[in-house]
């Protein structure tokens, strides 16, 4: 679903400047929802928003590890388009690939922590409660195949054990949630090209963003609570 009555849903896109973030956006805008862009960097989100020629995007900086960047955010959001009916968390960092988990430092730890999981949970908190309000809402957030325990991968430990507790908080939230409207899951997008995939990566980001958008457009008797990859729902 799209629309509430005659006006388009909105929908958040954080990290929605480049790769998978930057295609979702296009997905959605091309649905007919309005995008609100949300990046580090607002020039780029300026940039993408531009091009998505006619379709209503609003950009906005933000930040998910900095709270007063949330806030503003939020402050923004409720001025320019009123409410969030959508919040796509694809914002990420892999900072450790190929790092033995024994080597991998604190810093690193705490950086990936607070991006990968922290910064989603700042990202539900703003915006859910508003959801929960009017009955509606779609909470999407990007994991990965390294995420799973069936079965565990090697290869970046701190990566891999943010994501496996993103899974586990999509789980809480949607429990917590069941029967208010709101949907909540996450995915894996597969192996995509983008700066964190690299340039052999076998996906396009097109096709690392489809699953997120079907989950973004759910109907209300849609699933909640799960791990899906290509549209499909999988093993934890």
């Amino acid at each position: 679903m799209t629309e509430t009555g005659t006006a388009p849903r909105v929908a958040l896109v954080t990290g929605a400047t480049r790769g998978i973030g930057a295609a979702i956006s296009r997905q959605l805008a091309a649905l007919g929802l309005t995008v609100v862009l949300g990046a580090r960097d607002r020039a780029a989100a300026e940039h993408v928003a531009a091009a998505l020629g006619r379709a209503r995007a609003v950009p906005v900086q933000l930040d998910v590890t900095d709270a007063a960047s949330v806030s503003r955010c939020q402050r923004l959001i409720a001025a320019e388009v009123g409410s969030v009916d959508v919040l796509v968390n694809n914002a990420g960092v892999l900072l450790d690939d190929e790092v033995p988990m024994l080597a991998v430092g604190e810093d690193i730890l705490e950086a990936t922590l607070q991006v990968n999981l922290v910064g989603v949970w700042r990202m539900v908190r703003a915006l859910v409660p508003a959801m929960v309000e009017r009955g509606y809402g779609r909470v999407v957030n990007l994991s990965s195949s390294l995420a799973s325990l069936a079965p565990p991968e090697t290869g970046s430990p701190a990566y891999s054990v943010s994501k496996a507790a993103l899974n586990m908080l999509t789980a809480q939230l949607a429990l917590e949630l069941r029967g208010t409207g709101v949907l909540v899951n996450c995915l894996d997008p597969g192996w995509v090209r983008t700066d964190m995939g690299g340039p052999t990566a076998p996906r396009s980001p097109e096709e690392g963003a489809d699953t997120a958008v079907f989950l973004a457009t759910l109907d209300d008797d849609g699933p909640t609570g799960g791990f899906f990859r290509d549209r499909e729902r999988v093993a934890w």
